[in-house]
């Protein structure tokens, strides 16, 4: 009997580990909305879903400092002009779509149903409290940072010792810190494994408590999510194209969208589509040695889905919560939001394990933050899949741009 129930459990595991992870979370939003509209009462359910919060409150604050200090200590300078304009582009196309996704929450405001959001939240107040309360924030002993999830103080520190990094530490040592991270990152992505559980007591909790009405809050925070994300995809970025190329942008927008875009949307992996990124942009004619680096580099720089993602969770934290927020604060947020996103590449789950660290910035704490992490799994069906569509699609479409404005401004010299 025992090598047969052996090979039940290998089997069973094998199906567990070649099955998506998005046919999975599907399976258990069914069946813990199932079990929640069934057997209310199985309150023991519940717990499963506050294990996986928990794991993922406990892991996400020590990946983002290493994968901050990281990226930091690895970043290298002297690209030259092409290089300088791509990475510009990556950076001030996820600010412009941060603050389009504060523009999208302030007209259509979304409410969720958090525990313990009592609407009693307090507002950062005026420009002069907001820097305050950052300062102090920042400059937060590193260790008690980490300990009390402060991602102000967490962002701040990895910051200045990725510089430090950066200016006096061996290549040896920068590969530990590298090393480091990548090992919490696979640590998390072994926490995502256990998100169907996760999902399924988080689904069947909401419904219990709140019935099927509660997905009709997820279905505004889709529709906010996808517009925000689809404008800046279809109407900014081709903007800032045509600022710099001063010619139709739509032709090689779609030849993007399709060859790289599509992809990415079923893979949900930037990463993953860095071979089709590189086989488009030899189709395109551009410089192999331009390309190799600026799509790799726009897996972590582009992120502009991202940067939507984080501040459209942490605004309707906000919103749920009663705080009220200010135009310097939601400035703030959309600089906060670039910076987070900017880290959020190799996360398992990406721009959502950032989300607490915006929420931060409004004083909100890492217990209710995390629900709306958990929100944002539930929804990742579809957020994930745009988001990673929006950012691998624009990694080539805006290095195509990079390189076309090079050539253009040499050839206007000659």
């Amino acid at each position: 009997m025992e090598p047969k129930t052996s090979f039940r459990a290998s089997s069973l595991l094998s199906w567990w580990t070649g099955t998506s992870l998005v046919v999975r979370i599907l399976g258990g939003l069914v069946i813990g909305a199932v079990l929640g509209l069934l057997c209310p009462q199985w309150t023991g359910i519940g717990i499963l879903g506050q294990v996986f919060v928990n794991a993922l409150k406990a892991i996400a604050p020590v990946l983002v400092m290493l994968l901050v200090a990281s990226s930091i200590a690895k970043a290298h300078g002297g690209l030259g002009d092409r290089f300088r304009t791509v990475i510009g582009l990556y950076l001030l196309t996820t600010f412009v779509a941060a603050v389009i996704a504060v523009v999208g929450s302030f007209l259509f405001p979304v409410i969720l149903t958090l525990q313990g959001a009592d609407g009693s939240g307090a507002a950062p107040g005026g420009l002069a409290d907001v820097f305050t309360t950052l300062l102090t924030n920042m400059v937060m002993n590193p260790v008690q940072a980490l300990a009390s999830a402060n991602y102000i103080g967490i962002l701040f520190w990895a910051l200045v010792i990725g510089a430090g990094l950066k200016l006096l530490a061996s290549e040896n040592t920068v590969k530990v810190v590298s090393d480091l991270a990548d090992v919490v990152s696979q640590v998390v992505k072994w926490v995502i494994q256990f998100a169907p559980f996760g999902i399924l007591g988080l689904v069947f909790t909401s419904v219990a408590e709140n019935g099927l009405d509660i997905f009709v809050d997820y279905g505004r925070l889709i529709l906010l999510l996808v517009g925000c994300m689809v404008f800046t995809s279809a109407v900014v970025n081709p903007f800032i194209a045509w600022l710099h190329l001063r010619k139709d942008p739509y032709p090689l927008y779609w030849k993007c969208l399709k060859k790289s875009g599509i992809n990415a949307f079923f893979t949900r992996s930037s990463a993953a589509n860095i071979p089709i990124n590189m086989e488009l942009c030899e189709e395109l004619g551009l410089d192999e040695e331009f390309y190799s680096v600026s799509i790799p580099l726009g897996c972590t720089v582009n992120m502009n889905g991202a940067a939507v993602t984080i501040t459209v969770l942490s605004l309707a934290v906000a919103h749920t919560l009663g705080i009220e927020v200010s135009f310097a604060s939601a400035l703030f947020l959309s600089l906060i939001a670039t910076l987070g996103a900017c880290g959020a590449s190799g996360v398992a789950g990406g721009s959502l394990l950032l989300v607490p660290m915006a929420c931060s910035f409004f004083g909100i704490g890492n217990d209710i933050a995390m629900q709306a992490v958990a929100v944002g799994f539930i929804i990742g069906v579809v957020q994930d899949s745009v988001e990673t569509a929006l950012n691998s699609s624009g990694d080539v479409f805006f290095t195509a741009v990079a390189e076309f404005y090079d050539r253009k401004k040499k050839e206007k010299k000659a």
